[in-house]
């Protein structure tokens, strides 16, 4: 009972921190953002926009003291040596929970460029956080189901036409843009009503990240690809990482280039493009299900992807 009461009361501490941090400094971050809406100079636009990153990744480093204080979890980390804050990356991980976010920007901060998270047009609405998302310039998606683009034709390719819209402010900045491959959250009944090949993820999807590579694929070579497994038995959710029921975390990191013949090619014109990208995307995901096993059954020691040429040093630490 008392175990039950002090993770309840880790979490509503926790939850109060975090809502505070984000309220409080989603001010100057607006500030800073209608002041780049109106005044139109390209050169002030950009300080702007720096001042916003900042004010973010000062956002990432007061969470990184809360889960640090309160959680204490144990952090078995491999491939962090390499990057460059000044660089531009495609970001890729597994995704089980909003706790894979805050962890991924712990462990991120200030090494790369801030992250950018394509989002449903639907989260532009969220009470606070929807502003913040659009004022550090997160491309705001709309998806079409397959239903409605039966009804409305006219509507196929537009979700193409907003994402090369998004990416064309990247162009001039250095960046991190992160994209879901499974689309969604992994839980065993959508793995299991996918029927999913794959024993610790869901089916891939290769539309969005081919689109970040068709748009960017000059500045973008660089791709992270990061899987994170939770050493606890169960579904654990955003509300069981805020209590302090996740103890221990193993995140790997690899840095793959993109293939060059990527580049310039189009996923819905190209069917020989769309196979080998879709082959491409499958052999990441079967690689990714290789490492999920392989730190699954070998906690606190270091772990290489099948694909990595060399061993990443692993790095212990308590967050």
């Amino acid at each position: 009972m008392i175990g039950t009461f002090k993770e309840y009361f880790t979490g509503l501490l926790s939850l109060s921190i975090l809502m505070i941090n984000t309220l409080l400094l989603s001010l100057p971050l607006l500030c800073f953002s209608l002041l780049k809406l109106i005044i139109p100079l390209k050169g002030f636009r950009r300080l702007m926009g720096r001042m916003a990153n900042a004010v973010a990744e000062l956002w990432i480093s007061i969470n990184a003291i809360w889960i640090k204080g309160l959680l204490g979890i144990n952090l078995n980390i491999t491939g962090l040596s390499g990057l460059n804050p000044n660089g531009y990356y495609l970001v890729t991980a597994n995704h089980q929970s909003w706790a894979d976010i805050l962890l991924m920007q712990h462990l991120l901060n200030k090494k790369i460029p801030f992250m950018k998270f394509f989002l449903k047009q639907e989260l532009i609405y969220v009470p606070v956080i929807g502003l913040c998302w659009w004022a550090l310039d997160f491309p705001f998606m709309k998806r079409y189901t397959k239903a409605y683009l039966e009804k409305h034709p006219e509507k196929r390719g537009k979700d193409l036409e907003s994402t090369l819209k998004a990416c064309e402010k990247f162009k001039t900045m250095p960046v991190s843009i992160v994209n879901y491959l499974e689309g969604t959250r992994f839980t065993e009944s959508k793995h299991s009503k996918q029927q999913s090949p794959f024993k610790h993820l869901l089916k891939p999807r290769a539309g969005g990240i081919s689109y970040v590579i068709g748009a960017l694929g000059e500045q973008v070579r660089t791709l992270l690809n990061i899987t994170i497994v939770y050493h606890k038995k169960g579904q654990m959710g955003f509300w069981d990482f805020l209590c302090g029921r996740i103890s221990n975390v193993s995140i790997h990191i690899e840095q793959q280039t993109i293939p060059e013949s990527f580049i310039g090619r189009s996923y819905q014109q190209d069917a020989e493009f769309r196979n080998d990208f879709q082959a491409w995307v499958n052999k990441l995901w079967e690689d990714k299900d290789q490492v999920i096993h392989q730190l699954s059954h070998r906690q606190k020691r270091v772990v290489t992807s099948p694909t990595a040429e060399s061993a990443s040093k692993s790095q212990n630490e308590v967050v």
